[in-house]
This record gives structure tokens, sequence and C-alpha cells, in this order.
């Protein structure tokens, strides 16, 4: 018996794949958008959703892949350039998740906390110690105390881990 294309909108399957994200259900939130047909597939929301899921997957070409593209045709979504940056650091491409951050600064940096954070990760790991402690003053003016203590743990800050921790 033929398979009847699914009567539940493509914005419902995209909630359920980001609920079952938020639950760390991977598999489940992948066969949800796999059940996305046509050109749906390809708007944004749907593309977002992939960006999301590849990253809690640690798929990073994906990763990488997905986010490119989506931040190369709509470069006002943030949270692509941050996910193709970071794809890229996690397949220990750092210079060139670098080099896509400042591309991506233009568009974000005067509100966006994360792009300079993660610029203080990848500079700290390409040995500009200076430039990684200017991002990551910018990071915690921008987004708060949260940013000190995260820095306080990640790993690729480890080299900085006593100027952080005197960064009033």
């Amino acid at each position: 018996m033929p398979s009847r294309p699914s009567t539940i909108a493509t914005a419902k399957r995209v909630s359920y794949a980001h609920g079952y994200l938020e639950l760390g259900m991977v598999n489940e939130a992948s066969a949800e958008l796999e059940l996305i047909v046509g050109e749906d597939r390809l708007t944004l929301p749907v593309l977002l959703a992939h960006v999301e899921l590849h990253m809690e997957a640690k798929n990073w070409e994906m990763l990488v892949t997905v986010s490119k593209s989506v931040a190369q045709s709509d470069p006002t979504q943030e949270r692509a350039w941050i996910g193709w940056a970071y794809g890229l650091r996690c397949l220990e491409r750092s210079a060139e998740a670098r080099t896509v951050l400042l591309e991506a600064e233009p568009h974000h940096g005067k509100t966006c906390a994360l792009l300079h954070y993660n610029l203080a990760c990848y500079e700290c790991l390409l040995g500009d110690l200076a430039a990684a402690k200017a991002r990551l003053r910018r990071a915690c003016r921008l987004g708060g105390k949260q940013f000190k203590a995260m820095a306080l743990e990640d790993e690729d800050l480890k080299p900085m881990r006593e100027e952080i921790a005197a960064m009033k």
C-alpha cells in the first residue's frame, strides 16, 4: 500500500524536531525533519532546524555545509554563522572558523556576545592571547557574567585562565 503524504504542517514538524532536540532525542528530531517533503525542505525554518540537529548530533561536516549555505544566502541568520564557525573549529580548522566570524562581524558584531566569545576561543587556539582577551571582554560586556563563567571552564581558553579569573 503506497504511503500517503503527511497532513502535519511543516511548521509543526519543525516544532516537534526542536522539542526532541531540547530533550536530547537526536534520532527522533532527525526522523521528524525527514518527513518534511518537497520545497518545504529548503525553507529557512527547516534549514535552521537542521543546523541545530547537526550541532546536537556533533555531525560537524553537515553542520558546516548547512550553516554555510544558510549564512551565505541570508547573512542576517546569526545562528548559521555561529554554527558554520563552530563546525569548522570542531574539525580543527580554527583559522577558517575565525575567518567566518570575522565575515559575520559586520552583521552581528554589535549585538552577538557569542560571536565575540567564539572569536576569543579561536584567537586563543591560534596563539593571539591579546586578541582573545579583547574579544572575551567584549563578549562579557554584551552578554554578562555568564561568559566569564563559561570561559573559566572552556578548554579552548585554558592558556588564559589566570587572566580570566582576574577579569572584572
